[in-house]
């Protein structure tokens, strides 16, 4: 790090060039991103997402998800089966559509109990790539065919009961988000830093946002990048240079303060700081790339993308911060109200009180999290259900009349079955439609090859793993009369995902926990401080979903804060993200806070006296970084939809947890109570590692 930070200032002005070069060319990929953006959940290899693929390739359409027009008649009447054909055809002129109706069936199972109401089933072309579906043009052609029929009409799906009455395409935005966030984060640091100082880490913010644009443009050049990321990149990105900034530039004013030149400050900061950024960085790399061993397009491309983010971020902070410190820091380090010689006095009375109870410290933080992890045990997989989608709207009460006439939710989440050509399709759909669960099977027409599309509606929707055994019962049911090709629709892409990703899902835990051990070892010269650290964070990752299975999944306050209701499951994708990215950031503040712990400690070789200046110095630092990624976070809960406001909120939560019950109480009373034994290192492991040895030694009283 020394000779880095010496390198980085004898080439300062070509360090300002590059990253000028990158802004500019990250601010013209910024507007390009969005557009090359996947929204790609397939599974390849698995028989829901093979056969959506099939289906595609045959009738042109996707199978994945159904839009719903539900057309009524006027009270008093019941409907006719000639106005419903008349609709059917309006909609059958729209090239690629796929439409079942009551109008061309005249099965009665297609209409509410009074007769006056029925649902169509509407099956669209997939939409373009990075595309957000949207049921508009479709709702134009049913409305106006509706009323020349004199009926009135809707259009259900879980797009529309999503959005509710809004453009799926409005909405604040990422850089709304981002600007959001970044005031918030201004405010902290405005009270960190009390002079103009505080914009600098802006600045960084700034520069690695937009570089990470330029990456991730040129990585959708040779994989496939979920549309998710730019929201990453944007609000999470902001988080985590400006976190990496305040660290650097904190420990340079304490460098400042202690007497040393201006470039002398810089390269310490850089070797003690620095350092802890850099292993920083990595960790939330290691957390994210690991995604890359499942075997998921979606999930290898969110640990691909988010990758980029700790690994710009870290390389701005270690380049280009530096070379600000030295040519500007002086001078924007005013008015100078808050100085940085001494450690937070308030910091030092906390650790002190720690470290003299630290047994009940360490059993109350224990404690906490145990109560929090308990919901964890009823975590669901899916989807979220259309009862925690919109509460209101037209979608909404549509549905609502829909149930009160005996149709129930199942009509939004329908099962497409293909049967090859020869295949014996009467036999076939006796059997789906005699499965337990199974409202009605309907016949399409056939398709050009000769294949055969009969799509199943179960009485109840299929969005997790509590509700998809109707799927496999079909499957069962039906798979081996002559013919069957597979099932396919959202309950087989939600088994798709169980089978795929959390069968292996344990494996990449202990992947990430093993690679990040032996980083660890490395950085703090320790066996046990990074045991420690990679056993608590998992535990406050696993306290945080508890409570986000609580709160979101169990509805214990989601429709009372965001007028949400509890979701029943957890989208299939969203347990994987969080704990990559939280895992990883959860971290950063274990790493920032023992490694002034283990540089006070081989400084006065008094175990008591790193805790508490260790955390002295660091507390407040992490405490403001915490409030940092909060507001962060914060900004991106504002986002319409239900996932990324999950994201958003989990995120923010667990930042909070582990800045507080976890870092700030039961690290500095564990590392107390582990005494002498946290900065051992045996000799033949130190060796492998190729770090220097730390042999067990008396400890030192402060």
């Amino acid at each position: 790090m020394q000779r880095s930070a010496h390198a980085v200032l004898r080439y300062r002005w070509w360090v300002v060039g590059f990253w000028i070069v990158a802004v500019l060319a990250g601010g013209f990929a910024a507007a390009r991103v969005p557009d090359r953006l996947s929204a790609d959940f397939s599974v390849p290899g698995r028989e829901g997402s093979d056969t959506q693929a099939d289906l595609a390739r045959t009738y042109g359409v996707d199978g994945g998800a159904a839009s719903v027009p539900v057309l009524t008649a006027p009270a008093g009447r019941k409907i006719e089966r000639a106005e419903v054909a008349g609709v059917a055809s309006a909609l059958r002129a729209r090239p690629g559509l796929l439409v079942l109706d009551y109008g061309s069936t005249g099965d009665g199972r297609f209409l509410t109990d009074d007769g006056r109401s029925t649902f169509l089933l509407v099956f669209a072309p997939p939409a373009a790539q990075g595309a957000i579906p949207s049921d508009r043009g479709l709702e134009s052609t049913v409305t106006t065919a509706a009323q020349q029929q004199g009926l009135a009409a809707t259009v259900l799906s879980y797009q529309q009961l999503t959005t509710g009455d809004a453009d799926p395409e409005e909405g604040a935005g990422v850089l709304a988000e981002t600007l959001i966030g970044a005031v918030g984060a201004l405010v902290v640091l405005l009270f960190v830093f009390a002079s103009f100082l505080a914009f600098v880490p802006l600045l960084i913010a700034a520069v690695s946002i937009l570089s990470t644009f330029l990456a991730v443009l040129g990585l959708t050049t040779v994989t496939e990048v979920s549309g998710v990321v730019q929201f990453l990149i944007a609000l999470i990105g902001l988080g985590v240079a400006i976190d990496y900034s305040l660290l650097v530039v904190s420990r340079w004013r304490e460098e400042r303060a202690q007497g040393r030149s201006n470039d002398d400050a810089v390269v310490t900061a850089m070797v003690t700081a620095g350092r802890a950024v850099l292993a920083s960085g990595l960790t939330v790399a290691i957390s994210l790339v690991a995604l890359v061993v499942v075997d998921v397009p979606l999930i290898r491309s969110m640990g691909l993308g988010g990758m980029l983010i700790p690994l710009i971020s870290t390389s701005v902070v270690l380049t280009l911060l530096p070379v600000l410190l030295s040519l500007a820091g002086p001078r924007v380090d005013r008015p100078r109200l808050r100085r940085e010689k001494q450690a937070s006095a308030a910091w030092l009375a906390w650790t002190r009180g720690v470290i003299r109870f630290r047994w009940i410290a360490a059993g109350t933080a224990i404690a906490a999290l145990t109560i929090a992890v308990v919901p964890l045990s009823g975590l669901q997989i899916g989807s979220s259900g259309s009862a925690s989608l919109a509460s209101s709207g037209a979608a909404h009460d549509t549905l609502a009349s829909l149930r009160a006439g005996g149709v129930d939710n199942g009509v939004l989440t329908p099962m497409p079955l293909l049967v090859g050509p020869g295949g014996d399709v009467e036999a076939i759909t006796d059997a789906a439609a005699a499965v337990p669960g199974v409202r009605m099977a309907i016949v399409a027409p056939p398709a050009g090859n000769g294949a055969t599309a009969v799509v199943v509606i179960p009485d109840h929707e299929t969005v997790d793993n509590t509700s998809v055994a109707v799927v496999t019962a079909v499957r069962q049911a039906t798979g081996d009369r002559p013919g069957y090709r597979g099932v396919t629709g959202p309950g087989a892409q939600v088994i798709d995902f169980q089978q795929a990703v959390y069968d292996k899902f344990p494996y990449v835990i202990a992947l990430i926990a093993l690679v990040v051990f032996v980083l660890l070892v490395r950085a703090f010269r320790s066996l046990l401080l990074p045991l420690k650290a990679v056993v608590l964070n998992l535990a406050s990752v696993a306290a945080t979903f508890g409570i986000a299975t609580w709160f979101w999944q169990d509805g214990n306050g989601s429709a009372a804060v965001f007028g949400i209701a509890g979701t029943g499951a957890m989208t299939f994708w969203l347990p994987v993200l969080i704990f990559a990215f939280l895992f990883g950031l959860s971290m950063d503040y274990e790493v920032f806070i023992l490694d002034r712990m283990r540089e006070e400690y081989e400084r006065t070789g008094s175990t008591a006296y790193a805790v508490e200046h260790g955390l002295g110095r660091t507390g407040r630092l992490v405490t403001s970084a915490a409030l940092i990624l909060f507001f962060a976070f914060a900004a991106l809960g504002a986002a319409p939809q239900t996932d990324i406001k999950i994201l958003a909120t989990t995120l923010g939560l667990g930042i909070l947890l582990d800045a507080t019950v976890v870092r700030a109480l039961l690290v500095p009373a564990m590392v107390s109570l582990f005494g002498r034994y946290n900065w051992w290192l045996p000799a033949g492991l130190a060796r492998l590692l190729r770090v220097t040895p730390s042999p067990l030694k008396p400890d030192v009283a402060p």
